[in-house]
């Protein structure tokens, strides 16, 4: 069999780049923390590159920290188990169970049916429906189900490349919304549970982060919806009523709210029931096998489950905890503390432009990894506050608007074939100087009343 030689040149040239960070690391940290700079740079380009599958790239961290003295065996291994893993995977077994009984066509229709059939209507009706619906379903998921209804709108190219864009701008707004709803924010709850600083709980990290969303999603409709004109397009979208199976579905998730409703405490009037949100979650997902739901089937259905999401999970805790068990986090941490005399909003805006524009060419799962035990370090020395920053990093994690590589909604609206890379630059490069701006407004003056 020949040899994939572009997949060879891409490995060599991660190997290349792993190598290069390794030696310029010499020139400020020991061996130990330079080989670790120079493994995650390799892991890094491979992500980047795709020179290897994303499950197996995931998986590199279990034999090479070991081999390399970073970390041992077990102390990688058991990042694969972190609870948080269970969380999302309970997350995605209900998404799966919302595929599967067509109840997001459902949901899709009512809400683009509020909506004026219009360019601007359906410019806006698009991102916020995916927005919405990105908090709950992965925004891959999402913009993959979507975007066919939005090429089908109109024949119009422009139109259809603003359409595309609606769809995939407001997967990775939406993703924000709920802690499940994309990878970083779950990076950054297996941090603060490793660290054992104080969880934010499920509804009150909607409501901090509620906002946010709001005004991104609505100033992206509005940036899409510039120089339209109001040609006429066709929402040929069937309506109907909910069969046995979406309303099964829609019971377990009503009733999943309401668990998480009673068990998120309220101080002081109400403590909450002390249950873990990933055991709920999980548990929840578990009873779509069994009587009387029972709407997945395991040897179908299972299938189904992202395992090399998974293990990118597992890669990042196990990137976090030998930044902090190397030392490595503190050892930068020493670099940045420089910085922090510098006023707090400003402070909070260059670690946002920071994030924002570095996870444009690289994983923001693996960018989050990185830099969560950096800044926790940071905000350990110097005194600020360390569940703000994290947040901040996090978000901006998420809000990378300006290349296909950086997000996979983005990815998919390129591969429509109405979408090239001009127009996304041109319209991203806006929408990251914009959610940079409302996020550090919104940690500076509405955040810190919760945290």
């Amino acid at each position: 069999m020949l040899l994939d030689k572009k997949q060879l040149f891409k490995i060599a040239f991660s190997f290349i780049i792993g190598f290069i960070v390794y030696m310029l690391g010499l020139t400020a940290f020991n061996n130990t923390q330079s080989e670790l700079l120079g493994l995650i740079a390799l892991l890094v380009t491979l992500w980047t590159n795709e020179g290897l599958p994303l499950g197996v790239v995931s998986l590199l961290p279990i034999v090479l920290f070991p081999a390399f003295g970073i970390i041992s065996t077990k102390a990688t291994t058991v990042n694969y188990a972190h609870p948080i893993i269970y969380l999302f995977l309970g997350g995605f077994l209900l998404a799966i169970a919302v595929e599967k009984s067509k109840l997001h066509i459902h949901i899709a229709d009512k809400l683009l049916s509020l909506f004026p059939s219009t360019p601007r209507g359906m410019i806006f009706s698009l991102s916020i429906t995916t927005g919405l619906l990105s908090s709950i379903l992965s925004n891959t998921t999402t913009t993959l189900l979507l975007m066919p209804i939005a090429l089908f709108l109109t024949e119009n190219k422009k139109l259809q490349m603003r359409f595309a864009l609606a769809i995939a701008y407001g997967a990775s707004i939406g993703g924000i919304l709920t802690p499940i709803g994309t990878p970083p924010n779950l990076i950054l709850l297996g941090i603060m549970q490793d660290k054992h600083m104080q969880l934010i709980v499920f509804f009150k990290w909607i409501m901090m982060v509620a906002p946010l969303v709001f005004v991104m999603l609505i100033s992206v409709s509005m940036l899409l919806s510039i120089g339209v004109n109001n040609i006429k397009v066709q929402r040929d979208i069937v309506s109907s009523e909910l069969d046995a199976t979406q309303k099964r579905v829609m019971y377990l998730m009503f009733g999943l709210i309401g668990v998480l409703l009673v068990n998120a405490p309220i101080k002081p009037y109400w403590s909450g029931l002390g249950l873990s949100e990933s055991g709920i979650l999980l548990g929840f997902g578990l009873l779509l096998f069994i009587s009387p739901f029972k709407i997945l089937d395991w040897d179908e259905d299972s299938k189904k489950i992202p395992f090399a999401i998974i293990f990118l999970f597992g890669a990042g805790f196990s990137i976090a905890k030998a930044f902090g068990s190397t030392g490595l986090a503190d050892e930068i941490a020493s670099y940045l503390l420089a910085m922090t005399d510098i006023a707090p909003i400003l402070l909070l805006l260059s670690v946002a432009t920071l994030i924002t524009f570095t996870t444009e060419i690289t994983s923001n799962t693996a960018l989050i990894s990185i830099m969560l035990p950096v800044i926790y370090s940071v905000a350990q020395q110097s005194g600020i506050d360390t569940t703000l920053f994290m947040m901040v990093a996090t978000l901006c994690a998420s809000y990378a608007f300006m290349l296909p590589i950086a997000t996979p909604p983005n990815a998919i609206a390129m591969s429509s074939g109405v979408v090239n890379v001009k127009d996304m630059i041109r319209y991203g490069f806006v929408l990251n100087l914009l959610g940079i701006f409302f996020i550090v407004v919104i940690a500076e003056y509405f955040w810190k009343s919760f945290i």
